[in-house]
């Protein structure tokens, strides 16, 4: 089985309000639960802010260290998903089905 990387994309700024958000953690819970009962769901993690992030770089040398996240941009990594399957087609059926829970995008890659 294959895993694959299922990147979930959220904008800049503050979170929905909870009468928004509960109903997508509470179908979020119910599609891991079934990918768990499936076989397929390995880990899945959200993510802080990028302004939390602590990037670096090597360069002559030396590594250097900056704040924030890597690009500026009006999207972010917001969380992840790792799921195993036995090919493309699999985890993009798992991917679609993560992208209309959180109302997102999904990036599906495979590792390597």
């Amino acid at each position: 089985m294959q895993k694959y990387l299922l990147s979930i994309y959220q904008p800049d700024g503050d979170p929905p309000p909870p009468k928004v958000l509960e109903p997508i953690v509470r179908d979020l819970e119910a599609l891991n639960d079934e990918m768990r009962a499936a076989g397929a769901w390995v880990f899945a993690a959200g993510l802080h802010p990028p302004g939390t992030a602590t990037v670096l770089r090597p360069k002559g040398g030396d590594v250097l260290m900056t704040d924030g996240p890597y690009t500026e941009g009006k999207e972010h990594l917001g969380g992840f998903t790792v799921i195993q399957a036995p090919d493309l087609d699999a985890a993009l059926a798992w991917g679609r089905r993560l992208a209309a829970v959180t109302t997102l995008p999904v990036e599906v890659r495979p590792f390597q």
